[in-house]
């Protein structure tokens, strides 16, 4: 239509998904509906609104902060997260990122700021330009959300929950739970619990700080591929792991974890012993990152599939889900050390560094591998060189990787390290931010499944072919490291292989 300005034909995109009932935008973005006083997540059974009487907010935190409540019949927050903090790198997304890890509450608005590198006034100034509300604000939504999901999914008192969830007294949450649900906490975990999203599970709890939690996914998810993944380059001292379960020890704000994470469905069953239940927000962000639970499938399989050589893994593949981290460090090292060698020898090695210089269970710290690392790491003296300097770099506060770097200020870090290179840091990118978008076209078992498939097979060539992948090219590759040729000679293996 001539005339029509973006914003016009996004409110038409949106609208139509909303008079379709499209499930596939649940949690992507917020129906506001003003005739009502209520929120609702798109695919709500309820009567169409009128478009006049209809806005369209990117969080559910724009919508509290429009006057809005959320819809008690579609439980609009009981569905997977937006995958838009990961396609995008802007400083609102990297934002978002950290703050559904539970920043705000560990460390205050400042805190996340500085994180960031930006003042608090400029970054509130961003936020509320871009998503409709503050940091706060949109702290305090995550909260209800949290609470929300435990009250659905856990046998936690109210109290437990409050605090679990991020809450700083009970008078707190019960506000919260009052001004965003229009409910108690004990009504509406009785409303959150009809249907299968909310239903209860049984927990087998051992102390005070055991839990239970059901993630769930946008479908479709490959969650077995992501699960055999995991089991084939399990650590032995640090995971376990098989074609439906995947067990270890996390490091969380308050202490460690053990973690057993069980296919459910399109989604996952989380059984967690915290140290303190506080860490509830910060687990649930992690094991979301580290399966994806968030992407959108359904364009990633679309948009993937429309490639004459792709096709048909997508057909075979759907859902096929890009393998996260749950901790930043640890997934350099364990890039750095299986870069050159193959899976069982880097899981070797790995298991060795974990028995000889870990503690509780768990991968090394930067400074522990700075102190006893060369006297526990074998291989060329470049290789080992590249991890003690990564590693005293780490524990000087030289380098620092999180949640809240774009992948260009990530890679910039990583490759000023000697013996770092691009394909290191689009790997960890990948694997840490969760960039939807890196197509690391010089692995060599990308470029042999990429000839397999009669696509160009040198990395000029795999470039600019994947450009057309945009903004899925992660994906792209994890196809194509899937598809790899049997009888692919023996030379350097990537740890996606």
């Amino acid at each position: 239509m001539a005339g029509q300005t973006h914003a016009d034909s996004r409110f038409e995109e949106r609208y139509r998904a909303l008079s379709s009932r499209d499930s596939r935008f649940d949690g992507q973005f917020i129906t506001g509906v003003h005739s009502t006083g209520i929120y609702c997540r798109p695919s709500c059974a309820a009567m169409t609104p009128q478009a006049k009487n209809v806005s369209f907010y990117r969080t559910a935190a724009a919508a509290h902060d429009a006057g809005l409540r959320a819809c008690k019949r579609c439980q609009p927050d009981a569905v997977p997260g937006s995958p838009e903090w990961n396609l995008s790198d802007d400083l609102a997304s990297r934002a978002m990122r950290l703050i559904t890890d539970g920043v705000i509450e560990r460390e205050g608005v400042g805190g996340l700021a500085s994180r960031l590198g930006y003042t608090s006034r400029h970054l509130t100034r961003v936020l509320q330009a871009e998503l409709g509300a503050g940091p706060l604000s949109l702290a305090r939504a995550h909260r209800a959300q949290s609470a929300r999901h435990l009250l659905a999914s856990t046998e936690l008192s109210v109290a437990d929950v409050a605090f679990a969830a991020g809450f700083s007294s009970i008078r707190q949450f019960n506000d919260t739970i009052q001004s965003v649900y229009e409910s108690t906490p004990t009504a509406l975990r009785t409303l959150a619990r009809r249907g299968r999203s909310g239903r209860p599970v049984t927990e087998s709890r051992t102390d005070a700080t055991s839990i239970t939690l059901r993630l769930p996914a946008r479908a479709p998810f490959d969650g077995a591929g992501l699960m055999s993944f995991f089991a084939d380059h399990a650590v032995s001292g640090l995971e376990s792991g098989d074609a439906s379960s995947f067990e270890r020890k996390l490091r969380l704000p308050s202490g460690v974890a053990g973690v057993r994470m069980t296919l459910d469905g399109d989604g996952i069953l989380c059984v967690a012993h915290l140290h303190d239940v506080s860490d509830v927000p910060a687990l649930v962000s992690r094991v979301r990152r580290l399966f994806d639970l968030d992407a959108d499938s359904v364009a990633i399989d679309e948009a993937l599939g429309a490639d004459d050589q792709l096709g048909p893994l997508v057909s075979a593949l759907p859902g096929l889900r890009l393998p996260g981290a749950v901790d930043a460090d640890e997934a350099l090292f364990r890039t750095l050390v299986g870069q050159q060698i193959s899976v069982a020898a880097a899981r070797t090695v790995l298991g060795t560094i974990t028995r000889e210089l870990g503690t509780d269970g768990l991968f090394p710290t930067a400074r522990q591998l700075a102190e006893g690392g060369r006297g526990v790491l074998r291989g060329p003296a470049s290789r080992v060189s590249t991890i003690l300097g990564a590693a005293e770099a780490m524990a000087s506060g030289q380098l620092q990787l999180d949640l809240g770097l774009s992948t260009e200020e990530l890679t910039a870090r990583l490759v000023a390290l000697p013996g770092i290179g691009p394909w290191t840091a689009g790997y960890v990118a990948m694997r840490v931010l969760g960039n939807p978008d890196i197509l690391l076209s010089t692995d060599l078992v990308m470029q042999q499944s990429a000839a397999h498939l009669g696509l160009p097979s040198t990395a000029a060539g795999l470039a600019r072919h994947g450009a057309s992948w945009a903004p899925w090219r992660s994906y792209a590759g994890l196809h194509l490291w899937r598809a790899r040729p049997p009888a692919a000679p023996k030379r350097r293996r990537s740890p996606s292989s």
